[in-house]
């Protein structure tokens, strides 16, 4: 319950039309203030305006990365209800909210094309590039030890790039698929996995933040330095709950927070790091626990801190 002051203080900051197209694109996943500008079409002092309303209000978080800000709808509190139970009220087909979705997708799209054109460029180097200031060695023997000796009947790898971790992986799994969708990543995955004769995994041309369903529902699904280039990361982890089967575990390695801006407009990084926070809210969110954390703490000066998650799906950890 909450008290008067701060219904009506809600209510008040709520109770414009922009503000309600902005919850209502807040409810579809977290955004900046560069990515609402352009679907709204207002410009990026009145947009900030409107969003520091609404989270002076407890209606939306904002969570600074570098020179960027992240706004999503709050997860807690009574406001946070408040605005979810308007968004849902809101009629899906509304000429404006069809305009603001179409726009959203436009952006989406341009975003992933972005990515896309990076991948190709560096799919041929791309081990060469991943290993740059990571302890990869150390992470991959965490990744193998998270296992502890199992076989699983199926593995996921989503975002699979080079197929580098359904070649890690080989002996723990009876059937690997490989998503990605960068055709030339799936190539080089492809000719991998040939020469190492693993026959028992596949690659596969896909969007892993809209799967289709036809890979199956896996015992374990691997995202391995995949979601920092994601604007919503939550959104990827909730698609990748939907092929798990109950009682399966996730293994998501990303980086820590970090402050490297270049690897935005060099590298098409959309996140600077994920925090154990915002992971946790991912998790919960997906009807997952995390069940563990592992850092790995860089090894040379200006490297990056690498975190392994293990999430688990809840039904299994009650």
């Amino acid at each position: 319950m909450a008290d008067a002051a701060t219904l009506v203080g809600a209510l008040r900051a709520a109770g414009e039309t922009t503000r309600l197209r902005l919850l209502a694109l807040l409810a579809e996943g977290e955004h900046t203030v560069k990515d609402l500008t352009e679907i709204l079409g207002q410009s990026q002092p009145r947009v900030s305006r409107h969003l520091k309303l609404l989270a002076d209000a407890g209606l939306v978080t904002r969570n600074a990365e570098g020179a960027w800000a992240y706004y999503r709808l709050a997860d807690t509190d009574t406001a946070a209800d408040l605005g979810r139970w308007l968004v849902a009220r809101l009629d899906g087909d509304d000429p404006g909210r069809q305009r603001d979705r179409v726009q959203l997708e436009a952006i989406r799209a341009a975003q992933q094309a972005q990515a896309a054109a990076y991948f190709a460029k560096v799919a041929d180097r791309w081990d060469e590039l991943r290993q740059l200031h990571v302890p990869e060695e150390a992470v991959e023997a965490a990744i193998v030890a998270a296992l502890e000796g199992r076989v699983v009947d199926l593995l996921i790898d989503l975002g699979t790039g080079t197929g580098r971790m359904l070649e890690l992986l080989a002996g723990h799994y009876r059937r690997g698929i490989g998503i990605d969708a960068s055709r030339e990543m799936i190539a080089v995955a492809r000719a991998k996995l040939t020469a190492a004769n693993i026959g028992h995994a596949q690659v596969r041309l896909g969007d892993i933040a809209d799967l289709d369903g036809t890979a199956g529902r896996a015992d374990l699904i691997v995202i391995h330095q995949v979601l920092h280039y994601f604007d919503d990361p939550g959104r990827a982890i909730a698609q990748a709950r939907r092929a798990l089967k109950p009682g399966g575990e996730m293994l998501v390695v990303d980086f820590a927070p970090h402050e490297l801006e270049f690897l935005r407009a060099e590298h098409a990084h959309r996140r600077l790091g994920l925090s154990e926070a915002h992971m946790q809210g991912w998790a919960r969110g997906a009807g997952l626990d995390v069940r563990q954390l592992t850092t790995f703490p860089p090894t040379t000066a200006g490297g990056l801190t690498v975190c392994l998650w293990r999430l688990q799906d809840e039904q299994d950890s009650r």
